[in-house]
């Protein structure tokens, strides 16, 4: 059984906000981190609110890096026992993430490369005012906490029309998340089985059976995730343009659109409506899910085999994979660009947790 008490609420499902804060925090001392960290701890949504009629107006999660632990007084026998890969940090993998060129960490902003980057909070909040709020409260509380300071925050805002979630493409946007076996969120059609919570928390069973090398001390890593944190800009002045040198008819240029992503930018798969958009089917989550490669579409004719949303999830033409599943949390930054206009230089994008 979860543990719904000591999960974060962030992990198990993505609240139904308008505006986002993330903050990226260094600690001076051990002693100053444990001070600002109990002052958090009661702020931090669990998942046992997941489904709750009384909706929050706010939702707190706080993640911390290996070398946050390090600066909270995690001591090194405790330290040496998480993996490789999350003691090095997403900086010191550049080359085997591919974050190369103009994406190598020498260009990350914010800080972020920087080895005193030491904890993540992650606001998300029912409105700009509840933000705002919010973020001054914080910003109250770290006056007060002299070894801690922010080192750069972003600000995330839900892009019109509100109705549904989209980005700055302009594609529909959080259509398919895997489904956690012992959360009783039952999968739509075509999601696949629910997978074990060993796949995504810390000392559970996951699909290939009971947890092993968990973190110690248990206490520590139970019930805990690993996230990695990626900020892709989106220059959609100059995806326009793509589309219109490509494309000679809006049809042709809306077909582009959709080919590169698997999906028409309603969310109707190219499976199931390979010839022209269907924003029914797209908007239907019964529906829009429901299909599969290996019958349809082997060779990729309808939905291309480099395609977004197939080089994500292959479905049933790849082998395990109810394994290495992600989830997603995140949303849109920047002002969203007006139809017609030329690229501005502003930036924006999309901010997310995987």
């Amino acid at each position: 059984m979860l543990e719904l008490d000591d999960i974060q609420h962030f992990l198990i499902a993505r609240p139904p906000t308008l505006a986002a804060r993330y903050e990226f925090l260094s600690f001076r001392r051990a002693e100053g981190a444990r001070t600002w960290l109990r002052g958090m701890l009661a702020k931090v949504g669990t998942a046992q609110a997941v489904g709750s009629s009384q909706l929050d107006s706010r939702w707190v999660t706080i993640a911390f890096t290996w070398n946050g632990l390090k600066a909270l007084g995690v001591d090194d026998v405790s330290l040496a026992t998480f993996p490789e890969e999350f003691r090095q940090g997403m900086a010191a993998r550049a080359k085997i993430l591919g974050t190369t060129g103009a994406n190598h960490p020498d260009h990350w902003v914010g800080g972020l490369a920087n080895h005193g980057l030491h904890a993540i909070v992650i606001l998300f909040a029912c409105d700009v005012a509840e933000r705002e709020r919010c973020t001054r409260e914080h910003q109250e509380y770290l006056s007060r906490c002299a070894d801690a300071e922010v080192l750069s925050s972003l600000d995330l805002d839900a892009l019109p029309p509100f109705g549904y979630a989209h980005e700055h493409f302009g594609y529909r946007d959080r259509l398919s998340q895997p489904m956690i076996d012992g959360t009783g969120v039952k999968p739509t059609p075509g999601s696949g089985p629910a997978i074990k919570p060993g796949e995504f928390f810390l000392g559970y069973q996951d699909e290939e059976g009971d947890p092993a090398n968990l973190p110690q001390p248990e206490i520590l890593s139970r019930n805990g995730s690993y996230l990695a944190y990626v900020c892709p800009e989106e220059h959609v002045g100059a995806f326009r343009d793509f589309l219109r040198q490509h494309g000679e008819t809006q049809e042709q240029q809306e077909l582009i659109a959709a080919k590169l992503m698997g999906r028409w930018r309603s969310g109707a798969p190219l499976v199931l409506a390979p010839d022209e958009d269907d924003p029914e089917l797209g908007a239907d989550p019964q529906r829009t899910n429901d299909f599969a490669y290996a019958e349809k579409d082997s060779y990729g004719y309808s939905c291309p085999l480099g395609s977004h949303i197939r080089r994500m999830n292959p479905r049933d033409t790849a082998t395990n994979m109810k394994r290495r599943k992600m989830i997603r949390r995140g949303g849109t930054y920047g002002p969203p660009l007006p139809e017609g206009a030329p690229e501005d230089g502003k930036e924006r994008g999309i901010a997310a947790f995987i």
